[in-house]
């Protein structure tokens, strides 16, 4: 309980300096579970996200920004379909994402229809109740945490099996939670770790709160975007065409600067300070991705989109690390990478090509050997740039960590004239931002237009309209927006990037509301499929919540009803205006921060 505690402590200081937060939830013990130096039963995880949520909506309220935070849980843990339902109960857990650490052995129990166990680790004072040889009682896992359990040379843990269930059961369970109401989110943990550039000595298990970073325990990233719509030469025009060589060198710039910034990190943990130091981690990525296709002419989610979408990732990754290598010869190598490590049982059975190359368990290696030579996502830079990777693995990088591709929801509309967000396409040409605003009751709605729109209007015809189909008005085809993209497109694009991103990518694939929920189910085997760490949806669903991004159509054929004191009932479009205790909202933001609980509280 102490230990708790003081993590809700340290997570105060890290909100009110203006960081966000992601928790594993998922290693705290099974509610129900006896505790025997307290002589009760636990609450169970959930009770304890309920005190963070508090603390965080207590926080961003006193400064007037709100506060985020990724709340993580494992997909095999006995309380996982508590953590599913948890945001069908009005107001709770909203100071939350919520995400479920999903691993391939459930996505291949979910494929084979099989049953799939509820587990937790056993204690070291409960093993000689168990036996641990059978299978029936007990089954060996990665875990992030060994104090107190019984964990073999390999690195697995013994964790005790309370019940079964159908996977497809829980699968089901996860879709239409999703479907319904945009989350639990879903990592996929197994690929993040194997994809970990420090694989050998970091278990991640959370995320930052829009899982673009993977990151470990005190884990922190500087993140940057370049602003993509800046390298079109003659956008729209008949050479349309993107400016390699100008974004190779903002890119070689950035990487330098992101690198000075771990200098003055402002971190308010040591912990914190030590991580980012130690490993230098930074997150570069790119927004504006779907205003650029557009000025080149080109249909988001189209083959020739996604080969652009890599391409971009790809020189971003090159460039980089070939900084990396600059860099570290300039200033020095990340200290991690400096470090020796002894070889382990652990790291032999998750590089078996380390016992190939002649390394045994008690032998040293570098840190630099084992990030450049040994990590996936190395290995697969140096298909490209062999020289490169053994440059790196001889002298050691500059950081651990050079890419990651933020949401970038608020710099691409008050720095880049609303370009799209991050890798997304835009959302829509004209539509509603729903803005908090100090001294308000409810969230505020903003008009806005996109970047593109904007500059087809300036540059092609003034007179152009999203929706018209007068030939004066009308925009050309490749004028898409996030509803014009399938799901499967929207992966697609995704997985062209995530090849080169070191670190994660946050992207939501956008659904009408009349999506089939049998074809939305598939998106996310899809994503497994396709190689993505992560995977987040979006269906316009009023009965539930609004959403950030609102388009008009959707407000004007939605119905909210109110019921007054006397008991009379009002109904409303949610793009009507409505007053109420002497402040004019929309009746959709209205109705949101009355049934949310968070009218008058911003």
């Amino acid at each position: 309980m102490d230990d708790i505690l003081g993590k809700v402590h340290e997570a105060g200081l890290t909100l009110k300096a203006g960081c966000g937060i992601g928790y594993e939830f998922s290693t705290l013990r099974p509610r129900g579970s006896f505790v025997s130096g307290a002589g009760a039963h636990t609450s169970g995880p959930l009770s304890f996200m309920d005190i963070f949520d508090k603390m965080c909506f207590t926080v961003s309220s006193a400064g007037g920004r709100r506060g985020a935070q990724m709340g993580t849980f494992d997909v095999g843990h006995p309380d996982v379909r508590e953590f599913i339902r948890a945001k069908r109960e009005d107001g709770r857990l909203r100071q939350f994402n919520l995400s479920l650490l999903i691993t391939d052995e459930f996505m291949q129990t979910v494929e084979a229809d099989g049953e799939w166990p509820l587990i937790f680790p056993v204690h070291a004072k409960e093993a000689a109740e168990l036996d641990l040889a059978d299978d029936a009682q007990v089954v060996w896992r990665e875990w992030p945490v060994h104090d107190g359990y019984i964990v073999r040379d390999d690195g697995l843990v013994a964790c005790k099996i309370y019940g079964r269930v159908k996977a497809r059961h829980l699968w089901d369970m996860i879709m239409v939670s999703t479907y319904d109401y945009a989350e639990p989110g879903f990592i996929l943990i197994d690929r993040v770790n194997q994809l970990n550039n420090n694989w050998w000595c970091e278990a991640i298990r959370a995320t930052n709160p829009c899982g673009e970073q993977p990151l470990p325990p005190y884990g922190s990233c500087l993140l940057g975007s370049i602003n993509l719509t800046h390298f079109v030469i003659d956008p729209f025009g008949a050479e349309a065409r993107f400016d390699w060589d100008k974004y190779r060198e903002v890119v070689r710039v950035f990487t330098r600067m992101l690198d000075n910034v771990v200098e003055i990190n402002g971190l308010p943990l040591e912990q914190q300070r030590h991580e980012i130091e130690s490993k230098r981690r930074h997150g570069m990525g790119f927004l504006g991705l779907g205003s650029t296709l557009t000025l080149l002419k080109l249909r988001y989610g189209s083959p020739e989109a996604c080969v652009f979408t890599e391409e971009v990732a790809r020189e971003m990754a090159l460039v980089g690390w070939e900084q990396a290598l600059e860099l570290s010869k300039e200033k020095g190598a990340a200290p991690l990478l400096s470090q020796t490590f002894e070889v382990t049982a652990e790291m032999l059975r998750k590089r078996p090509e380390m016992a190939k190359d002649g390394y045994k368990v008690g032998d040293q290696v570098a840190g630099r050997v084992l990030h450049a030579k040994y990590s996936r996502y190395m290995q697969k830079i140096a298909e490209y740039a062999p020289d490169l990777i053994e440059a790196l693995a001889e002298q050691g990088a500059r950081f651990t960590h050079h890419s990651s591709i933020a949401p970038t929801g608020t710099i691409s509309l008050s720095l880049a004239n609303n370009a799209s967000n991050g890798i997304e396409p835009s959302f829509a040409h004209h539509y509603s931002r729903n803005l908090i605003r100090p001294g308000r009751k409810a969230k505020e709605k903003i008009e806005v237009f996109s970047y593109e729109l904007l500059a087809y209007r300036t540059l092609i015809n003034e007179r152009a309209r999203p929706g018209s189909d007068e030939p004066g008005e009308k925009l050309p085809d490749y004028f898409i927006t996030a509803d014009d993209v399938s799901p499967t497109q929207h992966v697609d694009i995704q997985a062209a990037a995530q090849r080169w991103v070191d670190s994660s990518i946050s992207k939501t694939a956008n659904v009408p509301t009349d999506y089939p929920f049998e074809a939305f189910k598939d998106i996310y085997r899809y994503a497994w499929r396709q190689g993505l760490k992560g995977c987040t949806t979006f269906r316009f669903n009023p009965a539930a919540f609004q959403g950030v991004l609102v388009k008009e159509a959707d407000l004007e054929k939605t119905l909210y009803r109110f019921t007054l004191e006397d008991g009379s009932v009002v109904e409303l479009k949610g793009n009507q205006e409505v007053e109420y205790d002497g402040e004019v909202n929309t009746a959709a933001n209205l109705f949101d921060a009355l049934k949310e609980g968070y009218y008058g509280k911003y």
